[in-house]
């Protein structure tokens, strides 16, 4: 009997936490948002030769650019998906304390991610 009800019980926590998870199209133009905001920081940073701090920011505009990309569509979603490899490479060349190189592939996530804002799918 406890059997039956433990995996009652983890059925009922996975369909809740499915259907909690959704999240409204409209939430992807905020998640890109900020996203812009981060990655514009981290492009400042950069060019000021603080790859740490641009690193800190590439991280957070990246975690907003892939709850972007989880609901954006067509174009947008194109855009955001470049934006996310982009920022990756910020994150991967700034990690090594190459901030020029860290900086360009920043700044070509700003430009992804200002075309994904103007693209609303």
């Amino acid at each position: 009997m406890k059997k039956v009800t433990s995996v009652f019980a983890g059925l009922l926590l996975c369909l809740s936490t499915t259907v909690f998870a959704v999240e409204h199209p409209s939430t992807a133009q905020e998640h890109i948002a900020t996203a812009l905001e981060h990655a514009n920081a981290a492009v400042v940073h950069g060019k000021a030769g603080h790859a740490p701090i641009l690193v800190e920011h590439a991280k957070s505009a990246l975690n907003h650019t892939l709850s972007a990309s989880i609901v954006a569509k067509g174009v947008q979603k194109t855009h955001v998906d470049a934006a996310a490899d982009s920022l990756q490479k910020s994150i991967d060349e700034g990690e090594l304390g190459h901030a020029p190189t860290a900086t360009k592939a920043a700044e070509e996530g700003v430009e992804h991610l200002n075309a994904a804002a103007a693209s609303k799918k």
